[in-house]
């Protein structure tokens, strides 16, 4: 049968899968005008907490970016209801390829026959965990970064995805506030994390070696190009677990080495995570 584009998305739900740290801010952007948001989390607790920031952060983003003071979110731990009649949905659970597998499996056999399934993934093509879907085409990766402060997104194909679904995404997303952008063929790491791949691996070397501190990287990085953003910096915002976990998949798909891994594992042992666990490269978040 062939794919038909969703109609009336204006009316419709979208649904998040997994309410983490990503989750919640995809949430929040997407619930800015108006629209029905539900988080879908295997823990009830999970989803509620992830409504909780929701309602804390949404009026400075309103305030910020524009949308309407109406909210419509809801908590659901069961993903039959959280899919019911949605015109999209974002899986954003952790990078583990098997789990994503088995999601997109049962997104595929319970969303509605038009619903757009979008991965955030950071490290794996959407190409990687369609194997049992039956309807690729409406499969494609989403990938944020870290909404409402970084608004892009990276729109990629599955390697089958409807280019007619790319068109829509591009003419919706800002409508949410969102900056899209369209990966022109398959890339690992998409745009941005590929260069960044680089920077992340040669900071976490020079560290390792004993050239240098993360302090003095984070310096030199923010005098020389003037930026707010810097690689210790944006690693303990994305959590050292999931920069290794990234790493260690960029490394195997390159057929190298992960030299860096020692260094990560040695903080994640003593449970230095970075903003999430209070403690990563730096010792100062509250």
């Amino acid at each position: 049968m062939t794919y038909a584009l969703p109609v009336d998305s204006a009316d419709r739900p979208i649904t998040v899968v997994g309410g983490g740290t990503l989750g919640r801010r995809i949430a929040l952007m997407f619930s800015l005008q108006g629209a029905e948001v539900r988080v879908y989390d295997t823990s009830i607790a999970v989803a509620r907490a992830a409504l909780e920031y929701v309602a804390t952060q949404r009026h400075r983003a309103v305030e910020e970016l524009g949308g309407t003071p109406a909210v419509r979110l809801a908590a659901k731990d069961n993903l039959v209801d959280a899919l019911r009649d949605s015109w999209l949905v974002v899986e954003s659970v952790p990078d583990k390829l098997g789990l994503k597998q088995a999601i997109f499996a049962d997104l595929d056999q319970l969303a509605d026959p038009d619903a757009v399934l979008a991965s955030n993934s950071s490290a794996y093509a959407s190409a990687e965990f369609i194997g049992g879907v039956e309807h690729p085409e409406r499969v494609l990766n989403m990938h944020f970064y870290m909404p409402p402060d970084m608004r892009s997104v990276e729109l990629m194909s599955s390697g089958h995805t409807d280019p007619r679904i790319m068109e829509l995404l591009m003419a919706e997303l800002p409508r949410y506030a969102l900056k899209p952008h369209l990966v022109r063929r398959q890339s690992a790491g998409f745009i941005f994390n590929r260069i960044w791949a680089a920077i992340k691996r040669e900071s976490l070397l020079v560290v390792a070696e004993g050239v240098a501190e993360p302090r003095d990287v984070d310096a030199l990085f923010a005098d020389l190009f003037k930026s707010e953003v810097t690689p210790f910096r944006f690693m303990d915002e994305v959590g050292l677990d999931v920069v290794l976990e990234i790493e260690n998949h960029y490394c195997e798909l390159a057929g190298v080495e992960n030299k860096s891994a020692p260094l990560l594992e040695d903080y994640i042992a003593k449970g230095w995570l970075g903003v999430k666990s209070g403690r990563g490269f730096y010792n100062d978040y509250a």
